[in-house]
């Protein structure tokens, strides 16, 4: 048999931990699991597991994003054909999905100012991509500022968080089809709701650089793509994934990468997050209404590098647009995503006049 590689040995390491965390947190929840034990039973040793995550709490993110990841859709789930419809099969496929092991999560990200600005932020980029999907299934009425359905979409996400938590501290409470129902309410919802651009963008600065990133995990719709020659590449740290709109909102192509400053802790909160919800969305939307923003968790840091930013932090905010495949454009900083996709707006704006 031939001998396995560091990179092989260490990839095989880290499947072993994550089943065996996993029958530990099943059986004793996070609060009582123990290291030692998981790795007695992953039969490695302690050094080794924290070889691959730095501590429990790192362990617990990645179990629960794997098994997001790995979650079937709910009995009989089918896309709703109208807002309403949709917003019910979303809610009706968030309940199926078991949340018993996923109950020490709102106390781990309480417990943590580092875990809950990124964990604010991860739910604010929640709400867009729900909202975009929304939009296209049922568009709002055009006008400047331009309505969108954010709101809309803050309002169903939180109430079926609470009534998952609720699930667990306060068992037969919650009675599932009446959250049901409520969650197809808010596609009638009135709120004021617009989105106008930053007042403050730093000046798109001019490049002439090759594109050399191909395809990446997209975690919208779950699998591999490539990366358009044209668009935006917005790599953004954990602490400022609220920007990504300014350049949907632009009529920019976009690729949100994400990036961060601890990718073996929050990177894992970053894909559990994202892909409970954008599984939901899959389940729920058609697909001619799935958002056209990818999102990559790039915890490696091999996107941001190909982007020309080789040091990332969770405050980072560098977008870069694309033209033929090649970087033409790029901004750092405050409001970096509406000054990279601008140019973007400008044409699509010409566009429209010429063909008004």
């Amino acid at each position: 048999m031939a001998r396995l590689s560091r990179a092989e040995t260490q990839q095989r390491n880290r499947a072993k931990v994550l089943v065996a965390a996993l029958e530990e947190f099943t059986e004793r929840g996070f609060r009582d699991a123990k290291v030692d034990v998981i790795a007695e039973r992953a039969e490695l040793t302690r050094g080794a597991v924290y070889s691959n995550f730095p501590g429990k709490r790192a362990l617990y993110f990645a179990v629960l994003a794997d098994l997001a990841t790995r979650a079937e859709a709910a009995p009989h789930s089918r896309p709703g054909s109208d807002l309403r419809s949709a917003l019910g099969a979303f809610a009706r496929d968030w309940i199926a999905r078991d949340a018993a092991l996923g109950r020490d999560l709102p106390a781990e990200v309480m417990a943590d100012d580092r875990v809950r600005l990124p964990f604010t932020q991860l739910l604010h980029l929640d709400a867009v991509l729900l909202a975009l999907a929304m939009e296209r299934l049922d568009p709002p009425e055009q006008g400047w500022p331009r309505a969108r359905y954010v709101r809309r979409a803050q309002a169903l996400l939180t109430t079926l968080h609470g009534a998952r938590q609720l699930t667990v501290a306060a068992p037969g409470f919650v009675e599932p089809f009446d959250v049901i129902t409520t969650c197809e309410q808010v596609a009638d919802l009135g709120f004021s709701d617009f989105w106008a651009p930053p007042s403050v963008a730093p000046p798109a600065r001019p490049a002439d650089e090759q594109w050399s990133a191909g395809e990446a995990f997209d975690l919208v719709r779950g699998e591999a793509v490539a990366i358009p020659p044209d668009g935006v590449v917005a790599v953004l740290g954990l602490h400022r994934l609220s920007a990504v709109e300014d350049a949907v909102r632009d009529g920019a192509d976009v690729t949100l990468v994400i990036v961060t400053g601890d990718p073996a802790e929050l990177g894992a909160l970053a894909r559990l997050v994202v892909t409970e919800v954008a599984a939901c969305l899959r389940q729920a939307f058609p697909a001619t209404a799935w958002p056209g923003l990818r999102i990559v968790c790039d915890e490696g840091g091999e996107l941001a590098a190909a982007a020309g930013v080789p040091a990332v932090s969770d405050a980072t905010e560098v977008a870069v647009r694309l033209e033929g495949g090649r970087i033409v454009a790029r901004a750092d900083g405050f409001g970096a995503c509406h000054a990279a996709s601008d140019g973007v707006a400008r044409a699509v704006h010409a566009e429209d006049d010429v063909t008004s």
